[in-house]
C-alpha cells in the first residue's frame, strides 16, 4: 500500500505543478484551487508512505515521478520541446527510479 501511496503522491505532484503553471501565477481561482489541493493530495500522501518507507528511498521516487510527470505534461500540454538528447536523461531518471525501487528491498 505504501507505494500505491507513493506513486500517487508524485502523480499528484505533477498536478500541481500543471495547475500552478495554468493558474498564472495564482490569478485565476479554479486553477488556484486546484494547485493547493493537489499540492496537498501529494504532500498528504507522501507523509503516509514515509510512516513505513524510509525517506530515503520515497523523497527520490516522489520527486523523480513528479520531475518526469512534469516533463510529459510539458510537452505534451504546453508544446514544450525537448532535445532528443534531454530525451534520454528523462529515459535516465526513469530507469533510475525503476532501479531505485527494484534495488530498496521494499
Amino acid at each position: 500500500m505504501n507505494w500505491i501511496y507513493l506513486i500517487t503522491a508524485g502523480l499528484f505532484e505533477v498536478v500541481w505543478a500543471t495547475t500552478m503553471k495554468l493558474s498564472h501565477g495564482f490569478t485565476k481561482l479554479n486553477y488556484t484551487i486546484m494547485t493547493i489541493v493537489g499540492l496537498a493530495l501529494s504532500m498528504g500522501l507522501l507523509a503516509l508512505a514515509v510512516k513505513k518507507m524510509p525517506m530515503s528511498l520515497a523523497y527520490p521516487i516522489w520527486t523523480g515521478v513528479g520531475a518526469v510527470g512534469s516533463i510529459i505534461a510539458g510537452v505534451f500540454l504546453f508544446g514544450d520541446k525537448l532535445s532528443p538528447l534531454t530525451w534520454g536523461f528523462v529515459a535516465l531518471l526513469l530507469i533510475s527510479i525503476i532501479g531505485i525501487k527494484f534495488t530498496s528491498g521494499s
